[in-house]
């Protein structure tokens, strides 16, 4: 019995670790070069008004950057962590910067929110 109830035990944590959710990033080309991208291979930006793992970007502005959101059960790792949002939601974050896509890219590679608001937006590099 307690072999059976340690086979289910492990088996449930297995499980639950195979679906937990950890950065979707990818590496892409763009034309300055690498950048993190999404994983449908859509540029991602840091925001300099971003600090102490809080993002700035909210309402109307996280309408045009939307945040790259995390699953609740998301983990993470390495250089990435998961910052919680003013609305509770949880997004990813590169080296301590949370980030975003822009509703203005339109295919992979594009890199048009680069420089947007006073140089404020960058492209996020590996």
């Amino acid at each position: 019995m307690r072999k059976i109830v340690l086979a289910v035990i492990a088996t449930a944590t297995f499980t639950a670790a195979a679906f937990a959710q950890t950065a979707p990033t990818k590496t892409g080309d763009s034309a300055k070069g690498k950048v993190l991208t999404d994983e449908k291979g859509m540029t991602l930006y840091i925001f300099d008004k971003d600090s102490g793992g809080k993002s700035a970007c909210v309402e109307a502005c996280a309408k045009n950057w939307p945040p790259l959101m995390a699953s609740g059960n998301a983990k993470a790792e390495g250089s990435y962590t998961i910052i919680v949002r003013d609305d509770g939601s949880k997004q990813w974050a590169y080296k301590g910067k949370p980030l975003y896509t822009w509703v203005k890219d339109t295919k992979p590679g594009d890199i048009t929110g680069d420089g947007v608001a006073n140089n404020a937006w960058h492209i996020a590099t590996p």
